[in-house]
């Protein structure tokens, strides 16, 4: 059974994996590549899915209390704050990219930036 600490590095390893997909399809929408940045967001949603219900399938089987200090789940606690909500908007953010309806995605877009931004900061910041 992994560690806290495991957990949390292993976290975040796959939160700068996927902000670097994120920025490569930032940069590909500032190319005119709007069928590229499509692509990585669909790159980005499938780990970002399979990373929130690996994480919370593991803490149905091993109780949070058992795996974090204190301090250590104040700071998750915090870090889901951010997190939550960005994956609650991510699969709007793909069904409004699919659809081509511009204008929402690009709202819900702007949203999940906003979020994403605290999920990396807060996601970084927590102790291993």
């Amino acid at each position: 059974m992994p560690t806290g600490p495991q957990i949390v590095i292993t976290l975040k390893v796959l939160v700068v994996t996927v902000t670097v997909l994120l920025t490569l399809s930032m940069v590909a929408l500032a190319m005119g590549r709007p069928k590229l940045h499509g692509q990585i967001n669909l790159a980005f949603f499938v780990l970002t899915m399979i990373t929130v219900l690996c994480f919370e399938g593991l803490l149905q089987v091993v109780p949070v209390s058992e795996l974090f200090t204190p301090e250590a789940r104040a700071d998750l606690r915090v870090h889901l704050c951010f997190s939550v909500p960005s994956t609650l908007i991510l699969p709007l953010m793909l069904a409004t990219g699919k659809m081509h309806r511009r204008k929402m995605h690009i709202v819900f877009g702007i949203a999940f930036l906003v979020l994403w931004t605290g999920t990396v900061i807060t996601g970084l910041g927590l102790p291993h």
